[in-house]
């Protein structure tokens, strides 16, 4: 029963992250001025299945504004161009790990 309970705790939160993203590629593709700050990041993913890893790239990937790359050849970092780097590399690696990284390991 928990499983579902975070499955669907982890549909809610991957719905509103594409939503957010959609209107944020969509505001910057309609603007004038263009708000990108592209970059590519690391996220640790230690410890992650096989499963889990390929859950963990396509969820980001299929959000607007990132795309997941490669794997390190010892599968412990994901290697992710994004279109909005607002801050700190380690910070917003540091978030997609705590955000997606968690809910992925409970869910898959």
């Amino acid at each position: 029963m928990s499983r579902v309970l975070h499955f669907l705790g982890f549909l809610i939160f991957y719905i509103s992250e594409v939503l957010k993203s959609n209107v944020r590629v969509a505001h910057d593709v309609l603007t004038p001025s263009h708000r990108m700050n592209p970059s590519i990041i690391s996220v640790d993913v230690t410890g992650m299945t096989d499963r889990q890893l390929l859950f963990m790239a396509n969820f980001i990937t299929m959000t607007p504004g990132t795309l997941g790359l490669c794997f390190s050849a010892d599968k412990s970092m994901l290697y992710i161009h994004a279109m909005y780097i607002d801050g700190d590399f380690d910070a917003v690696s540091e978030e997609l790990a705590n955000t997606y990284g968690k809910r992925v390991r409970r869910v898959f």
